[in-house]
This record gives structure tokens, sequence and C-alpha cells, in this order.
């Protein structure tokens, strides 16, 4: 077994089981429980270690992105609600704000590596600047992109904030960054049109890819480089899904085998649920290859 999956959701814990069974992720133990219980000691013996573990996304993007099973990694995607603009943006104050109990994990273990994920809004960039200057703090070179799912040819926004920590990447260090309210690092205005994966890293920063983007679904509207190797068959791959008709007037795409809900019919609820909290692996494999090639 080398990865740990930490999620406290039982039907998201649950399918991990049955991911690494059909050799989906990669092979490890799920501790059923919140983060905040777990211990440094519950971590030794892995080489990946994956928290708000969801149904495995990192697991599967670390894989595409030809990231091996047995080399050190920690993942960790802290929940959006408290900064997600549909919900009652308390950040701090909401009890689902985690990144406390992450960040002392860290502090104890010193992972060499670490991934993370968070929501582009205007809170989650006010969190992602935090957690910068707390990586900092520990010695970690730590830089992000605000990339779209369309960037990948999804039909579909899903606007994320993608970040990295990193012992051995010291060009990375904040250089000149701009300052916020309490002195804390911000991020860059945003840059249209195109993905700069690779690039600004003078300043903590390694790109961006607009929300202009969702247009064009990632293709003529998208712009990308040529460190990033985007393959057209992976746009591709977003036709196998179905759109169906939302009752705010949206139409969605969800997997084939995924029925919108109804009355009487079992683990829809969790089947939804599941999904809808996933990274977008595809995008997340990018993200790693570029980090890979820096």
């Amino acid at each position: 077994m080398t990865a740990y999956y930490n999620e406290f959701d039982e039907l998201a814990a649950a399918w991990l089981r049955e991911l690494i069974a059909d050799g989906l992720i990669a092979p490890g133990d799920v501790a059923e429980r919140s983060i905040v219980d777990v211990c440094a000691d519950d971590l030794k013996g892995y080489s990946q270690h994956h928290f708000f573990a969801g149904i495995g996304g990192w697991s599967y993007a670390l894989r595409l992105a030809g990231w091996p099973d047995d080399r050190p990694v920690w993942t960790g995607s802290c929940p959006c609600q408290p900064l997600s603009v549909s919900g009652q943006q308390r950040g701090h104050a909401d009890e689902r704000h985690l990144w406390p109990s992450f960040h002392a994990l860290i502090a104890e273990c010193r992972p060499s590596t670490i991934f993370g994920e968070q929501v582009a809004s205007k809170l989650g960039r006010e969190w992602f600047a935090a957690v910068r200057l707390d990586m900092e703090d520990l010695g970690y070179a730590c830089a992000g992109a605000d990339l779209c799912a369309a960037s990948v040819g999804a039909p579909h926004i899903r606007q994320r904030l993608w970040w990295v920590a990193d012992t051995q990447c010291a060009e990375w260090r904040t250089v000149n960054q701009p300052r916020g309210k309490e002195g804390r690092n911000v991020l860059p205005q945003k840059q249209e049109g195109t993905v700069e994966l690779g690039s600004g890293r003078e300043d903590g920063w390694l790109g961006h890819a607009d929300r202009a983007g969702s247009q064009g679904y990632g293709q003529e509207s998208h712009q990308l480089n040529d460190a990033t190797r985007w393959k057209v068959a992976e746009r591709r791959a977003w036709a196998a899904g179905t759109f169906i008709n939302c009752s705010d007037g949206k139409s969605r795409l969800v997997e084939p085998s995924i029925q919108p809900l109804a009355h009487g019919i079992p683990n829809r609820m969790g089947t939804l649920r599941g999904a809808g909290n996933a990274i977008v692996a595809p995008l997340a494999a990018k993200f790693i290859e570029a980090v890979m090639e820096v």
C-alpha cells in the first residue's frame, strides 16, 4: 500500500475503496475520519498522502501526469464551502475552514511536495495568499495558477486555483510580490486568454487561464503554449458526456451513467455529490506536468 487517503464522507470513502480495488488509483488505505483527528503517526509508511480525498481525483491525476505511485507527494483540496460565492462566505469563521489542520500536519511532517486546489473566488484568492505565506514561513517555495476546466476542453468553466508547494524549487520564491492588507501576498491581476504555466515564476505565479475560454470550450478561443503539451484527444474525451436540463434553466454535462435525481431511487445523491466535488483530473494532470517540467 503506497497511498494514504483521508476522507470523512462515508460514501466517498466507499467509492475510494472500490477505485483502489479496480486499480484506477494508487493502492492504499482509506482513513474514514476528519483531518482534525489525524496525527503524524497515522501517516508513517506511505509515499502518497491525499487529504480531503473525495473520489481520488488527485491520485488519478498524478498517474495521468506520469507521477509514479511510490514518489512522495501530499495533496489536499481544502473544503471550498467557506469561500464559495454560492455559500455564506464566512471564511475563517466557518467550521469547515480546515487549512489550519492541514497546515499543522505539513509543519510536523514536512513533505517534499504538496499540491492543492481551491475555488477562484475573491475569498479563495485571499485564502491562497495566506496559504502561500504560511508555506513560505515553513521554508517552501509556493506558486499557483488560476485555471478553468475549459482550458482542457471541458464544456464548462469550473474556475479553480491550483497551487503547489515544494522544498526544492527556490526560484519560485516571492520577489517584489504585491502586498495586500496585513502585508499578505496577493495574486497578480488575471492575464486574458492564455495559459502561461511555467512562466512568471519569479513572482510565485505559474499562470492563468481566463474564464473567456469557456465560451469556446477551450479550443480556438484558448491559446495554449508549448510547455503544457495539450492533446486534442483530451478535449474529445468530454464528448462522451450527456447534457441534462436543470431547473435553473441551464444545461449541464454529466457522465452518461449519472441520471438526474428522482424520488425513491437510491444512491443518486451520493453519486452526484461525489462527482460534483471532484477535481477536473485532466486539468490537474496538466498542472502537475508543468510543475514537473519546471
